[in-house]
């Protein structure tokens, strides 16, 4: 199992979860009740996946694709340790892993 720490956009809230090795970030924030859309279901067609890397753990991360930093273009409120959690997949190297949740984001599905 991999853990991974979520933090609340203003840093009050955090919480440990624990994923199987292999889950996509996305789906285990999702499971766990965080405030990530997801609108193209990993498809890589919009930001509302959008979270922030803690800086100590950015370097552990495959680079993101050049699909993927065009679509960080497009995120609200978007960082130098931004990615998007649909292209997250969680391995033992990524153990430990902390993300912080974005202060805004786009509504996609207009709610």
């Amino acid at each position: 199992m991999i853990m991974v720490r979520f933090v609340s956009a203003d840093g009050a809230r955090t919480r440990d979860v624990q994923a199987a090795e292999g889950a996509r970030l996305l789906e285990v924030a999702q499971n766990d009740g965080q405030p990530l859309e997801g609108t193209c279901e990993g498809q890589m067609a919009c930001s509302t996946c959008h979270v922030i890397v803690a800086a100590e753990d950015f370097d552990r991360l495959p680079r993101a694709s050049e699909e993927e930093e065009d679509m960080l273009d497009l995120a609200a409120g978007a960082t130098r340790t931004s990615r998007l959690a649909c292209q997250i997949l969680l391995d033992a190297s990524l153990d430990g892993l902390t993300v912080r949740m974005p202060g805004e984001h786009r509504d996609m599905q207009g709610r």
